[in-house]
């Protein structure tokens, strides 16, 4: 039960927090549009897995599951990978440095100042530019504030990885729009 009244019926996570507050929304739905689908020498599904990492170690089951299927969208993949990101990815064919982004995300996950200068020395000799550093960061960052927003306010979200699907492919699509699920 969330800790503040929603509309009967509302969506879940973060979408129904979203509608409650369309005063909030647009920046936040804005920011993320920006940080997960603008124009960015990353793939959106590599910052849809950076999303979806951090989320997981945040222990955020509705951001992760959602983030982490709008990944399996943009990769055409099942809900299997959900489950892999969930594990670290260890069997997943991901660039050195994707991993060393990956790693920088969780530092900053951790903690803004536990970002090193040899995790960042590692990413560029991996080929991570100064903007992928600097965007990964900021991706880390933003969803460790959505973490909190959707968890501190006790949202609900489905149990099973494969409910997330549709929502992943919307989310793929876009942020700009709300998020209204399909009867079941």
């Amino acid at each position: 039960m969330p800790h503040i009244t929603l509309p009967p019926g509302h969506s879940p996570g973060i979408s129904g927090l979203l509608m409650y507050r369309p005063e909030t929304a647009g920046p936040l739905r804005e920011l993320v549009q920006v940080l997960l689908l603008g124009p960015s020498s990353l793939t959106p599904a590599e910052r849809e897995i950076i999303a979806a990492s951090v989320s997981w170690w945040n222990g955020c089951h509705f951001c992760h599951t959602s983030h982490a299927a709008a990944a399996c969208a943009h990769l055409g993949r099942g809900p299997e990978l959900i489950d892999a990101i969930k594990a670290g990815l260890p069997d997943e064919p991901l660039s050195p440095k994707l991993r060393a982004l990956l790693h920088i995300a969780q530092l900053t996950q951790q903690g803004g100042r536990q970002v090193t200068e040899g995790a960042v020395a590692a990413a560029r000799a991996a080929g991570a530019t100064d903007i992928e550093v600097h965007d990964t960061v900021l991706i880390a960052a933003a969803f460790c504030m959505f973490n909190r927003y959707v968890d501190g306010l006790n949202t609900w979200a489905w149990p099973e990885k494969e409910r997330f699907m549709e929502i992943g492919r919307k989310m793929a699509k876009g942020y700009m729009e709300p998020y209204v699920p399909s009867a079941p």
